[in-house]
């Protein structure tokens, strides 16, 4: 294994060269001379030298902290529509297995229990197959614990109906839907159901009319990596405050024979990151697309990211885990199905043993500095090489990222966009409002 690089290095970019320590991403954009030779102002060691231990800290809590941000709720395997690259197999949503109403309400009092000392209200969100095919059950407990926890759902939109979304909205819930082209015929093609999906979701998203707490998942697979661009049109035009545009996961092997070819995957990806940036600009809506978002953060302000499958160790049994519809514990749903990471059931088991649990730790000691051809990248703590369970799946965890190559691409742009000051346009304006400089060396020109 190679030993991974410490203290603060060079390397160029796009003509720049980017100084920075890839422990704890202080970073700054600093001068060559001649082939080899470097400069450095003094102003940028006297900062790195000022906040080199404290950055070192925030770095590690990030990384290594175990403070539960989410627990994810599956409550039914079923689901009604079938799309090709589902991550759940498919003997378990033939199971086709659901919660009743008393046994979700025994986790949500566990669940609450276990934090019932904590000040902030813990988010729980209904994932899973299809989790509105159980609606009524989801809609009574969010009025139940609307007080106690914070919601979100996620789902294909196919049964939501308008006063579905007043609902939602009322009772600020988090929603993520998912589309995955502008294409009627390439998102029926990769989403099919008994339904036309690309109409339902179409009219869906007109119902949110700007929501806030809405968000578009797009997969991006070898049918749709060239429409991303007009994706972002489409999802502008509806007023969309944000979308993930996500590389398929490969961990079922069904999904393999969907994976986008990367050069043409990062092209689509970095012209949908601009096409979604000009509009911005030019309306008075906003549309950021949140892992470009993340990537962005993990730049500028680390500590402020929010998706956690790009930080090593990721947040699998850390930050968040799933109880899927049987009561099971996994460390995220990637892990379903997939032998040796279940960490008990739910009704059998505290919180508290699950996240000291064998399985949670194995995933919470993956770390980059344990992958031989990421411990000396220096870009490992921005990328965190995701995903463990595709990984795993694949025959080993401690390998490079499927998409590594993307991955730095990506991580190049936003260098880019930041150097341009264009993060304005790149970030929630919440997010803008909440960031403070720790050091600014253009402020101090």
């Amino acid at each position: 294994m190679k030993k991974k690089t410490r203290g603060l290095h060079f390397w160029k970019n796009n003509g720049d060269d980017i100084l920075l320590d890839a422990d704890n991403l202080f970073w700054a954009l600093g001068r060559r001379t001649g082939e080899t030779g470097t400069f450095i102002p003094k102003r940028t060691l006297e900062l790195y030298a000022k906040f080199k231990e404290a950055l070192d800290e925030e770095i590690e809590d990030l990384r290594f902290g175990q403070e539960l941000t989410a627990i994810y709720i599956d409550p039914t395997d079923k689901c009604n529509a079938a799309c090709q690259y589902c991550y759940i197999p498919d003997d378990i949503k033939q199971r086709g297995a659901s919660l009743g109403k008393n046994e979700l309400d025994l986790i949500l009092k566990k669940i609450a229990a276990h934090f019932r000392l904590e000040k902030r209200k813990q988010v729980i969100i209904f994932h899973a197959a299809e989790p509105l095919l159980v609606k009524d059950l989801l809609f009574e407990a969010i009025s139940r614990y609307k007080n106690t926890f914070k919601f979100g759902i996620q789902t294909n939109g196919l049964l939501l109906e308008k006063e579905d979304v007043g609902f939602l909205i009322k009772n600020r819930v988090g929603i993520g839907i998912s589309l995955d082209s502008a294409s009627r015929d390439t998102n029926n093609r990769l989403r099919p159901s008994a339904s036309d999906a690309f109409k339902k979701v179409s009219q869906v998203l007109e119902w949110f009319n700007g929501y806030a707490g809405l968000n578009v998942i797009t997969t991006i697979t070898k049918h749709n990596v060239n429409q991303l661009p007009g994706m972002v049109e489409y999802l502008h035009s509806k007023k969309v405050p944000c979308v993930l545009m996500n590389p398929v996961r490969l961990t079922q092997v069904k999904a393999r024979a969907l994976k986008p070819d990367e050069p043409a995957m990062t092209r689509s990806f970095i012209k949908a990151v601009d096409r979604a940036m000009e509009l911005s600009k030019k309306t008075k809506h906003k549309l950021i697309i949140g892992n470009f978002t993340n990537t962005v953060l993990s730049i500028i302000a680390p500590a402020a990211r929010r998706l956690m499958c790009d930080i090593s160790p990721c947040g699998g049994g850390r930050c968040f885990f799933t109880v899927t519809a049987t009561g099971d514990i996994v460390p995220c749903g990637e892990f379903i199905g997939i032998k040796g990471f279940t960490a008990g059931n739910i009704f059998k088991t505290s919180i508290s043993q699950a996240m000291s649990s064998k399985p949670f730790k194995k995933i919470r000691e993956r770390t980059v500095e344990k992958i031989k051809e990421c411990a000396d990248c220096k870009l490992r703590n921005m990328c965190g090489a995701p995903c463990p369970a595709e990984l795993h799946s694949m025959g080993n965890m401690y390998q490079r990222s499927v998409f590594c190559e993307f991955y730095k691409s990506v991580i190049m742009h936003a260098f880019k966009m930041i150097k341009e000051n264009k993060i304005g346009y790149l970030l929630r304006a919440a997010s803008l409002e909440n960031l403070k400089y720790r050091y600014n060396l253009c402020a101090e020109r």
